[in-house]
């Protein structure tokens, strides 16, 4: 495994939507290995593949309870609303309030490609979002509303 360089703020990878991950294969587990060790070492609890910039859809976090890997993630189901403080290790020092879901349901791939589903409430949720907001193009600031 190997720390990765996390994309900082200005670099347009951040703002582009990420492409649908076709291959899985022993490429694919070793970078995801490489980004838990990078959030890790960071110190994050999520880690998106454009922070690495890799254009591909796929994301990793952990809150304490263990390491979620996601690839090809959708959003299904939202739940109630939460606003809490948040920020990104692309933005180191940065925080803001943003309006999410209380409760998300996440539809996804692991890394051999078998289909899974999650669901996470109150930090786990934001999590879920922020990262798959990455996928999109989208940074936490977009969502700050104080």
């Amino acid at each position: 495994m190997a720390i990765r360089n996390i994309v900082k703020n200005g670099d347009e990878i951040l703002r582009k939507v990420c492409r649908t991950q076709m291959t899985f294969d022993d490429k694919l587990a070793t970078i995801l290995d490489d980004m838990i060790e990078t959030m890790y070492a960071a110190d994050g609890v999520g880690l998106a593949a454009p922070q690495i910039g890799m254009l591909r859809r796929y994301c990793v976090i952990d809150i304490g309870e263990g390491v979620i890997e996601l690839v090809n993630p959708v959003i299904e189901e939202t739940e109630g609303v939460q606003e809490e403080t948040e920020g990104c290790l692309s933005y180191p020092g940065e925080y803001g309030i943003t309006r999410r879901p209380m409760k998300v349901t996440v539809r996804a791939q692991n890394r051999k490609g078998e289909n899974i589903r999650v669901t996470g409430e109150g930090l786990l949720a934001r999590a879920l979002c922020h990262e798959i907001d990455h996928l999109d193009g989208v940074i936490y600031k977009d969502r700050v509303i104080k």
